[in-house]
């Protein structure tokens, strides 16, 4: 199942080059000495895999420029860390080339915002159009929506559809209002005069680019003078996302991207060039199909978990903006007290699913220590649902009280779950494994901020794997 969301799921476009560079740095960590020839080859390992992983050949050249540079000098080679320096070094190098550092949505002085999400068709606008305004809207801000792409009506009505789920404003055009700038001058005025603080077109795409889509661009850029033009690509399409923007930017002037669909199996390549490339900052990450799997690009938190350090910021972060806090708390000191009930179990599950997709927090753990089996699980998000029906099934008492689930009750629960006893004593071997668990990350392995927000959520996710050889498969 795809991840539906922060920086969660982009490692799943990062697996195979996390790999392959997680195996150079356990190679390096294996020589007795570090030698001028032997990091050669690992540098050589590390070109290869960047150039598999579909990274353009010219921001390939300039990142091994950057880091055999750093990783021969002296200090490397006779460092008593050697491979952790090589590490940090390559962190350091995909970071720059990933940007640095976070680039915000920028907002105009006077109100509204005007941004433009233009690309080519299929890329997601539409959809990224409709994920952009809920991020806004979450985060201070009153967007409207409008579509310009007068070419297919199917556009403007997939825009409709989104805003009447996500309960957003959209201009759908005053009488008369038929060409696109018309459209987006309507959109402006409406946020004027209703208070709306930003504006975002959704503008037409063609399959291939062409001047006529690029002199319609051109206007509405002239007329609305946008702060931001993001332009969507598709992550699926590698190096062609990469040529696209590159275009658009030089006929155009974008100013930042999107990059959708980066919970796909993609090679990671149009991650790694397509800042390089256009010189313009990834602003926003599509990690899934739901209106909540909109990200900001974090630089930093991508590239150390490509190199399998895990993102725990944005665990934290997730966990603090839909865990709530009391809960929290209460869940923790029941936990080290020993009272943690099915129906607390319970609670948990539906906690849990606040969080979204279980893989995207799973890719969020560092591949090390007791973690470094997580990306090897398989997640079977319907199991969360039969636990809530199985536990739902329970009487009060059989919820408080685990151990007074004999045979007889366990039929009749299974019954009244429309599951079977099998399901029913699996659930019950996982709640004895989660409880035992939950002490342990509750009480000292996440420890303080962690430990008392994610002890109860977290464990419970990781009790629900099928993690190779844990012990409650």
């Amino acid at each position: 199942m795809r991840p539906q969301s922060s920086c969660g799921p982009i490692i799943n476009m990062f697996d195979n080059l996390s790999e392959k560079l997680q195996r150079v740095f356990k190679n390096l960590r294996g020589e007795g000495k570090l030698t001028a020839e032997n990091m050669e080859a690992a540098l050589r390992e590390i070109r290869v895999a960047l150039l598999e992983a579909d990274v353009h050949f010219r921001v390939v050249k300039q990142l091994m420029e950057s880091i055999k540079e750093k990783a021969m000098g002296q200090e490397v080679l006779t460092s008593l860390t050697p491979a952790q320096q090589v590490t940090k070094i390559v962190r350091e190098e995909l970071v720059k080339i990933l940007g640095t550092h976070q680039s915000k949505l920028r907002t105009a002085n006077e109100p509204p915002t005007v941004v433009m999400l233009v690309g080519l068709q299929g890329s997601g606008k539409t959809t990224s159009t409709g994920k952009l305004a809920r991020w806004c809207s979450k985060n201070g801000h009153s967007p409207i929506m409008v579509s310009v792409d007068v070419y297919r009506p199917a556009a403007r009505h997939q825009l409709a559809v989104i805003a009447r789920d996500l309960k957003l404003p959209i201009y759908a055009g005053a009488e008369g209002e038929s060409k696109p700038l018309e459209l987006a001058r309507g959109a402006r005025r409406e946020a004027m005069q209703t208070g709306r603080d930003m504006v975002l077109v959704d503008t037409a795409g063609r399959l291939h680019i062409d001047d006529d889509l690029m002199v319609e661009l051109q206007e509405l850029k002239e007329s609305l003078h946008p702060t931001e033009i993001l332009f969507v690509a598709d992550a699926m399409t590698g190096q062609d996302a990469v040529k696209s923007a590159d275009e658009f930017h030089k006929r155009l002037g974008i100013t930042g991207i999107v990059l959708t669909k980066m919970d796909g199996d993609a090679r990671g390549g149009a991650a790694l060039s397509i800042r390089q490339v256009t010189g313009q900052p990834l602003k926003f990450a599509g990690i899934g199909e739901k209106y909540d799997a909109l990200e900001p690009f974090h630089p930093e938190r991508v590239a150390s978990r490509i190199l399998g350090m895990g993102d725990v910021l944005s665990l934290i972060e997730k966990v603090e903006q839909n865990i709530d806090q009391k809960q929290a708390e209460q869940m923790q000191r029941k936990l080290l007290e020993d009272d943690f009930t099915l129906a607390d179990f319970r609670d948990q599950m539906k906690q849990l699913s606040k969080l979204g997709s279980l893989e995207s927090l799973l890719g969020m753990m560092p591949q090390v220590g007791p973690f470094k089996e997580l990306k090897n699980a398989k997640v079977d998000e319907k199991e969360m649902l039969r636990v809530v029906a199985i536990i739902d099934s329970m009487t009060p008492h059989e919820r408080a009280n685990h151990m007074v689930i004999n045979g007889g009750r366990r039929r009749r629960i299974a019954k009244g779950s429309g599951t079977t006893v099998q399901e029913v004593n699996s659930l019950l071997k996982q709640y004895a494994q989660a409880r035992k668990m939950m002490k342990s990350l509750s009480g000292g392995l996440l420890g303080g901020k962690m430990g008392g927000k994610m002890g109860g959520a977290l464990g419970r996710q990781l009790a629900k794997m099928k993690m190779p050889g844990a012990p409650w498969n």
